[in-house]
């Protein structure tokens, strides 16, 4: 199998760090093996000039978008910008033809004017929402989410969170055990659910209750297989039960029964891609009371079996091209 090809495009004034997200994850090797086939394209082939007034030269024009699996809109210049019908176009055909479309931050004000986030979900930078949401009322904004993929259109909130959505990227292309690789290889965390609040007003925990979350949180995913009642977090992070579960959602966007579900859905799926534990230890490992509750939940987050999954993602499937790394 040939390994995934990625369109990355740049336009006059881009931000310097919208571009580097993208272009360092999806450039990155393991070993001695590049993981994608990285391409930059600007609308004409022409270099483009920063925002800090560097130039970035680019492989090609719009005409590269239909050799792509993957096309990138890393942020945008202006609210007010209309994209060129050239490239409305080639973004709308491409995804017709099957490839997943992405815009970090900003970057989705692009894809909404090409009409592609018509009716559907959608994340962008928090300071941004009001402005979004008047221009595109046809556009469901998730006004807490890291980042959204919704039918092969993915974006994201700020420069941040285009990390977790591209390592996100990397693991859906993938499995965990690639997407953990290129995150020790960038030293950041290996996943953040998309679902997890943007921390708006505290970016950096700085009341005690906050950094009280943080690291029960902390404690949770190294905790997974205990089973745990509201009552004994809430002691835990020295809070009522009330005061707990109301910060709790502020900093993770979810209940704290729907955060657990989730993390162990996702360490079930690490471990089913990356070792041979029979279902049975893995249920047991990732938390769950019993393999037919594990089934259940995997099945409704993921619409397939851990067995399928196990098939299609395992670091032995013989269609990935890096199934030795």
């Amino acid at each position: 199998m040939a390994i995934p090809r990625i369109g990355l495009f740049i336009y006059p004034n881009i931000n310097p760090f919208h571009f580097s997200v993208p272009h360092i994850i999806f450039n990155t090797k393991i070993g001695d093996k590049p993981l994608f086939e990285l391409k930059i394209f600007s609308l004409d082939n022409q270099p483009v000039k920063t925002g800090s007034a560097m130039s970035i030269m680019p492989d090609g024009g719009v005409e590269l978008i239909n050799d792509f699996d993957l096309v990138i809109i890393p942020g945008w210049d202006d609210f007010n910008h209309v994209p060129e019908q050239m490239l409305i176009d080639k973004l709308n055909q491409a995804h017709k033809n099957g490839s997943r479309i992405v815009g970090l931050c900003y970057g989705t004000y692009a894809l909404a004017y090409a009409g592609l986030l018509n009716h559907k979900k959608a994340a962008t930078h928090w300071m941004a929402e009001q402005d979004f949401s008047k221009r595109f009322p046809q556009v469901q904004l998730d006004h807490d989410a890291l980042y959204v993929e919704d039918q092969r259109i993915v974006t994201s909130a700020g420069t941040g969170a285009a990390l977790d959505c591209c390592l996100y990227l990397v693991r859906e292309i993938y499995n965990a055990h690639i997407a953990n690789k290129v995150s020790r290889v960038m030293v950041i965390p290996p996943h953040r659910e998309g679902g997890q609040a943007q921390f708006i007003e505290q970016p950096v925990a700085k009341s005690g209750q906050d950094a009280q979350i943080n690291l029960l949180l902390d404690f949770l995913r190294q905790n997974l297989a205990i089973q745990h009642s509201i009552e004994s977090l809430a002691k835990r992070a020295h809070m009522t039960r009330r005061t707990f579960t109301r910060h709790f959602k502020k900093a993770t966007g979810m209940t704290p029964v729907d955060w657990l579900n989730t993390e162990r859905i996702r360490f079930s799926c690490e471990l089913l891609e990356t070792t041979s534990l029979s279902i049975e230890k893995i249920t047991e490992l990732a938390g769950f009371n019993n393999t037919v509750s594990f089934r259940k939940n995997f099945r409704e987050k993921y619409s397939t079996s851990p067995q399928a999954w196990r098939k299609a993602f395992g670091n032995i499937n013989e269609n990935n091209p890096l199934h030795l790394i």
